[in-house]
């Protein structure tokens, strides 16, 4: 389907062609598909263009816009774009004639869109390895970030802009997309363009078409509850109120600056007023130094700066905070952000110094860190921990390594449960249905793409059976908008996770939330041209945001690879192909055992639960047999049904000679167990 941009624009600007933010420098087109390009001009206007020896022409509407298409290009570039208008209908009013558009960088790969929630969103810096892989370069892969946006009706046009991927550009990129995307461009040799369009904590019927969802029947209350939301002014105030009161509730508040009272940001002595600082290294989040706490945590540090930079404004650069932080230097404020920035944790803070507080010699950084729910600290690469003289790169001072901190107000870690989070439907709250999809995903059907990775489920999880039919919904509604039914979808089944402090290890043995829509993703694989990246094994127990998303990137590569590209190699672990029934034991075979099982640990496989006719699970004993795994439980000696990796942080150790673990599954079909604890959502 082509989308016609219709652009805000004066009446003089009308006279002049124009073309959204997806046409631009550095841009990256669909090899082997035809060039869609599209804008604005004076109606009537003739409009052509040129792109690697390829030529078009079309004429702008009576509303003045336009759509054509270039010949299909094959992989390369870099390659100027040039679009012209000339002359309109007569009698049109023209305040100059129209000038020539011409797009520097120009390059025709293979392109994909990046989506979901926070675990595609959380950007490089905040990821493990970020330095190395920062470092280890991108070229020929070019980065387009579509700024988050919500809409009650679907739009023409994102906002954004492709830009080379370099390693200023790539840190703040999606981390997942980044490593996929250089996968691919090492296997295939080939320019990759990655377009991001993520936003942490949404669920999928945000990304979903109105269209696609009022046409289930199972779907459609959820349009309804939106329709009714916008409606019924009052009813909208009262669930605001509610969701203010829930959250107050569940998240930690910031009841008042008292280190700065206190004098924690003055710059007398080494390490500040009082004692009590203690050393810790920087950049880290404070649990991963043994600081088991929410609340507020200061931070301090001198740097000593050279006689020429007194008097100068200074770039200060800390990188990424969670959650929210106030910055001092030599013990006067200069910038705060605080919970009036949507996702603060996602935010690079980029403060600057004012000259009158700069002096030669001895200086004192100050950071008070709020953290309300999570993790709390700084999560950003040491190479953001900088300080400069603002109008120059160079040179540049590290602000990594020891640091003091003292804790302010430590809190025990919340936990929350979000299945019980008040909703608050609107068009401008993201996570009601169709509103990300209007003003997110829906003009990039425009565009011409090999296909869709995809990462998100986590706001799901409540409601496993639901997104049975949601998910695939969405896929299709993608396929439809882009006039393609085969338009490959890669995505990445939810990784282990355990909230800390969750009901949910009260739980029953054998009732899992998270397991029951990890079940319902491998259950879109039905879809043709889908893909699954399994991550059971590279989660982290205790953070809804594990920081290996470089081994998530390869292994949806790998997937990609195998099918869309037709790459023979190895892209998941073992899938279950039957268990039977052999006396006392289950005897369970798998495909894609490449050459026989293994295991992560060299021990007996674990992971494995047995039940009988009494439906009552139990931890079981397995051994590796070839292609296959016996199991088997002195509690359970007539065994009817297995389950593997069954619960939301559960062992599983089960893998093939390609190193990819074995895909969580169960052989009964019995329902979910009432009352099963639902985790939480970032």
């Amino acid at each position: 389907m082509l989308v016609l941009a219709c652009l805000a624009t004066t009446r003089v600007a009308w006279a002049m062609v124009q073309v959204p933010p997806l046409i631009g420098d550095h841009m990256m087109v669909q090899q082997g598909k035809p060039v869609h390009l599209w804008g604005t001009a004076a109606p009537g206007e003739a409009v052509r263009a040129a792109l690697g020896g390829g030529e078009g022409s079309t004429r702008a509407d009576a509303r003045g816009r336009w759509a054509m298409t270039l010949p299909a290009l094959s992989a390369g570039g870099p390659w100027d774009l040039t679009i012209q208008g000339s002359g309109g209908d007569e009698g049109s009013e023209r305040s100059e004639a129209s000038k020539a558009l011409s797009f520097k960088d120009v390059w025709s790969g293979e392109v994909w869109i990046a989506s979901g929630q926070s675990n595609m969103e959380l950007p490089l810096a905040r990821s493990a390895g970020a330095e190395q892989a920062i470092a280890s370069g991108c070229p020929g892969v070019r980065l387009f970030t579509v700024t988050k946006a919500t809409s009650a009706s679907p739009r023409t046009d994102v906002s954004g802009a492709w830009r080379s991927c370099d390693a200023e550009t790539a840190r703040d990129f999606s981390a997942v997309a980044f490593h996929f995307g250089q996968e691919v461009h090492r296997a295939l040799a080939v320019p990759v363009g990655l377009i991001h369009a993520s936003w942490g904590g949404t669920p999928a019927q945000a990304w979903t078409p109105r269209e696609a969802l009022a046409a289930n029947e199972s779907l459609e209350p959820m349009v309804e509850a939106l329709d009714l939301s916008m409606r019924d002014e009052g009813a909208r105030a009262a669930a605001a109120r509610r969701l203010a009161d829930w959250e107050a509730k569940t998240f930690y508040q910031d009841t008042g600056n008292v280190g700065e009272a206190r004098g924690f940001a003055r710059v007398r002595g080494p390490g500040g007023p009082g004692g009590g600082w203690l050393p810790m290294k920087l950049p880290q989040l404070w649990e991963d130094a043994g600081l088991l706490l929410d609340g507020a945590v200061w931070f301090r540090r001198e740097v000593f700066l050279p006689a020429g930079w007194e008097g100068a404004d200074l770039a200060l650069s800390l990188g990424l905070i969670d959650d929210f932080d106030v910055t001092y230097w030599n013990g006067d404020r200069i910038a705060a952000t605080g919970p009036e920035t949507p996702d603060a944790w996602t935010v690079p803070r980029r403060y600057t110094v004012p000259g009158r507080l700069v002096r030669s010699g001895r200086n004192v950084i100050a950071v008070r860190v709020f953290d309300h729910f999570g993790s709390g600290g700084f999560a950003g690469p040491a190479s953001q921990l900088t300080v400069r003289p603002a109008t120059t790169a160079e040179p540049t001072i590290s602000l990594a390594g020891s640091w003091t901190y003292k804790v302010e107000r430590g809190l025990k870690p919340a936990s929350a449960d979000f299945s019980q989070r008040p909703q608050l439907l609107g068009a401008d709250n993201p996570t009601s249905p169709t509103v990300l999809w209007n003003a997110m995903i829906a003009p990039l059907a425009a565009l011409p793409v090999a296909g869709v990775i995809w990462y998100q489920g986590e706001s799901n999880a409540a409601r496993a059976e639901e997104y049975r039919t949601l998910f695939p919904t969405m896929i299709r509604a993608w396929r439809s908008a882009w006039s393609d039914p085969g338009l490959p979808f890669v995505f990445v089944q939810l990784p282990n996770f355990e909230a800390p402090g969750a009901a949910s290890a009260l739980a029953p043995l054998g009732s899992s939330a998270w397991a029951e829509l990890r079940e319902a993703q491998a259950a879109t694989l039905s879809l043709p041209r889908t893909a699954m990246a399994v991550t059971l094994d590279i989660g982290e127990h205790n953070d809804i945001h594990p920081h290996n998303k470089r081994e998530v990137g390869r292994r949806l590569a790998l997937q990609a690879l195998r099918t869309v590209y037709g790459k023979d190699v190895f892209a998941s672990g073992p899938i279950l192909r039957s268990a039977l029934r052999r006396e006392h034991e289950l005897r369970v075979t798998f495909s894609n055992a490449t050459s026989g099982l293994l295991t992560a640990d060299g021990e007996p496989p674990k992971g494995f639960m047995l039940a009988g006719i009494d439906r009552a699970w139990h931890w079981a004993d397995a051994r590796i047999e070839g292609d296959a795994v016996v199991v088997f439980s002195a509690d359970v000696p007539e065994p009817i049904a297995v389950r593997y990796a069954w619960a939301n942080d559960p062992p599983n150790t089960l893998r093939n000679q390609a190193d990819l673990p074995a895909a969580p599954f169960r052989t009964d079909d019995w329902p979910a167990t009432p009352g099963t604890a639902r985790l939480p959502v970032p």
